[in-house]
């Protein structure tokens, strides 16, 4: 269902970045500098604008309710699982002791020496 909500909000945010990139700016922009202003009031873009508006609005809400969604999602998936799975991975993965074919660390520091200098300087 998390996936379903995510595939969701990636396909409605494209589609609103795309409605807004149609959208006029509210200032004229630079489409009013080159005679642009007199053709859209000719083909009547201002229905088009109202209709790219209210687009922009549902597209917004929908983004947030799959926002939201997906949140729960996730809080409700991480309330399921008790604790870390890269966690339980390792220590399934860990011996439970120690060989026995191992040495026994000193830990007194007594039977340490000195390597001898073999590099002849």
């Amino acid at each position: 269902m998390f996936k379903l909500f995510i595939i969701l909000a990636i396909i409605v945010a494209v589609l609103l970045i795309l409605i807004v990139l149609m959208q006029n700016s509210k200032g004229g922009g630079l489409s009013s500098q080159f005679g642009g202003g007199g053709a859209q009031q000719v083909i009547g873009v201002k229905k088009t604008t109202d209709i790219l508006e209210k687009a922009t609005w549902v597209f917004i809400v929908a983004l947030i309710v799959f926002s939201l969604a997906s949140s729960l999602m996730i809080n409700k998936g991480a309330s399921n699982v008790m604790g870390n799975p890269n966690i339980d991975a390792a220590q399934q993965g860990a011996p439970s002791a120690a060989p026995s074919n191992a040495l026994p660390i000193d830990t007194a520091g007594a039977g340490l020496q000195a390597a001898p200098d073999t590099t002849g300087q």
